[in-house]
């Protein structure tokens, strides 16, 4: 197969999985039950902690390895300027419409978070075809191709984890698919960027991952966690978390 087309279909695929994944919504009424609320509210939860871990935390410290034993120093300060990139984006909204209160809805921190998410996959998979355009052999090419995938298919059940929650907050069956597809449109787009950019992009991912995974870990606890209702007598949010959680280890283990 021709190198180009294989890059395409690769860029395309992590865009057309967080799609189909958001597409979940469809099968589901209009009017969603408070059980149902708490269950997609937990397995967002769940996908999105075993998300920051494995998908961006654990290969931020391993891309940071030439710091020997402080190769923590870049997750850990990232992460906390993802939660505090999130505060100031709030303020600065909320100071620029003229409201006291917070101005970002619960939806609007999923999404952006989830988006910021999908900015260093996206680098990532652009990185890891423009490398393999260097080193210019075959193996290489499909390695990349694998990664792409493997991304692409984690990116089904992060759709959903998106445009379920959201219909609480719009009502709208089609709105929250748009969330959720738009929040995948990132990928593509930094693929590309990732892609020209491989050389001089490589020594940053480290700040990159962890960065998004401190706004992902910020918004499960401060919107997530307290709208699956975890410390209520029903146990179902809680089965919600321990479903996403559990799925996205195995994905993200499973598929590298």
């Amino acid at each position: 197969m021709n190198a180009t087309v294989i890059v395409i279909l690769g860029i395309f695929f992590i865009f057309l999985m967080t799609t189909l994944g958001s597409a979940v919504v469809f099968l589901f009424k209009k009017e969603v039950s408070n059980k149902c609320n708490s269950l997609f509210f937990g397995f967002a939860s769940g996908l999105m902690i075993a998300a920051s871990i494995w998908s961006l935390i654990i290969p931020s410290i391993e891309g940071a390895s030439n710091y020997g034993n402080w190769a923590f120093v870049p997750a850990a300060v990232s992460v906390m300027l993802g939660g505090l990139f999130l505060v100031l984006i709030d303020k600065l909204l909320a100071v620029i419409n003229n409201k006291k209160e917070p101005y970002l809805s619960k939806s609007s921190k999923l999404f952006l978070a989830v988006t910021l998410h999908n900015i260093p996959e996206g680098l990532a998979v652009g990185l890891s075809f423009g490398s393999a355009f260097v080193v210019g052999t075959q193996s290489a090419l499909y390695g990349a191709l694998i990664l792409a995938i493997g991304i692409g298919i984690q990116n089904f059940p992060e759709g959903s984890a998106i445009s379920l929650p959201m219909l609480k907050q719009t009502q709208n069956k089609f709105k929250s698919f748009l969330f959720g597809m738009l929040s995948g449109i990132v990928e593509p787009i930094m693929a590309v960027i990732g892609f020209f950019l491989s050389t001089q992009l490589t020594s940053l991912m480290p700040w990159f991952l962890a960065f998004s995974a401190g706004a992902m870990l910020f918004v499960v606890a401060e919107e997530l966690i307290p709208e699956a209702k975890l410390s209520e007598k029903s146990s179902i949010g809680s089965w919600g978390f321990l479903i996403g959680f559990v799925l996205m280890m195995a994905l993200d283990v499973a598929l590298g």
